[in-house]
């Protein structure tokens, strides 16, 4: 920071450079604040104390004083970098610290897959089983989630790799995968022949607008419905014919059974009254 600056000069720099932005504005009643458009609200931010808070030192006595400490805690909030212990200053200040710990969280960030999970406090009566609407939603444009949702719907939401897709969906058209080995080209053939429209090809992925993936699972499971009544009809058929088979080969057998006894007694009575 330049020894000689203040506040007001700071915010005439701010004025002049982005002064064209389209998220920067300056408030008409004040000398000094600036204003950024955020996507969920206009924030003004006051630039008094902007310089102090950037040639706010923290001195090494202290800080290794504290870090000392033998409350884990304590000794915890101020820990000794290798990049302070090697300096000849003896002061660092809270902006620099502040760059050095951003610097450090996003290479952590780079170097890996974070999933960020969003709090929604439901009611401010802190009770379970209560949802003020009003509230919840208000936390959700605040923090940008209905933005996120907005953006996400007027995008493709929804990609799915080649191999993914026809293997989920090939049912609804079996013809077009017969003797394709080209996952995209049978991507394409499936897609035309559902009849959808607006989705895009890529290289590696197929993507599809808000409700297409929706509608895909809808005729999906309309398919799978029907195959499975075709697979029920045909397995009730079978068992209802071997019942059948089965009745049927009792019945003769008791026949055969009944007219060979018929027959013995027709055959003994003949034979007595040949005998008398």
């Amino acid at each position: 920071m330049f020894p000689r600056s203040t506040h007001e000069t700071f915010a005439q720099k701010l004025y002049q450079t982005f002064k064209n932005h389209k998220r920067f504005s300056k408030p008409k009643l004040s000398r000094s604040d600036f204003t950024i458009c955020h996507y969920a609200g206009d924030v003004t931010y006051q630039t008094e104390l902007f310089l102090d808070k950037n040639k706010d030192y923290v001195i090494a006595e202290h800080q290794a004083l504290l870090s000392a400490s033998k409350c884990s805690f304590v000794s915890g909030l101020f820990p000794l970098s290798s990049e302070e212990s090697s300096k000849q200053s003896k002061f660092s200040s809270i902006g620099s610290r502040f760059k050095q710990q951003l610097q450090a969280l996003l290479e952590t960030l780079s170097s890996t897959e974070p999933h960020y999970i969003r709090c929604v406090k439901p009611n401010n009566l802190l009770k379970p089983a209560i949802f003020e609407n009003s509230n919840v939603l208000q936390q959700l444009r605040c923090g940008g989630v209905m933005e996120a949702i907005r953006i996400s719907c007027a995008g493709y939401p929804t990609r799915k790799p080649f191999i993914e897709f026809v293997d989920r969906f090939g049912i609804l058209a079996p013809e077009v995968l017969d003797g394709s080995s080209d996952e995209v080209a049978a991507c394409k053939r499936l897609l035309e022949k559902v009849g959808l429209q607006g989705y895009q090809i890529g290289k590696t992925k197929v993507f599809l607008r808000a409700g297409q993936m929706a509608e895909l699972d809808t005729r999906r499971t309309e398919v799978l419905g029907r195959s499975a009544s075709i697979i029920q009809r045909k397995i009730r058929s079978y068992m209802a014919r071997k019942s059948f088979i089965l009745l049927r080969f009792s019945a003769i057998r008791i026949q055969s059974i009944c007219r060979g006894q018929l027959a013995r007694e027709v055959y003994e009575n003949m034979r007595e009254k040949l005998l008398l």
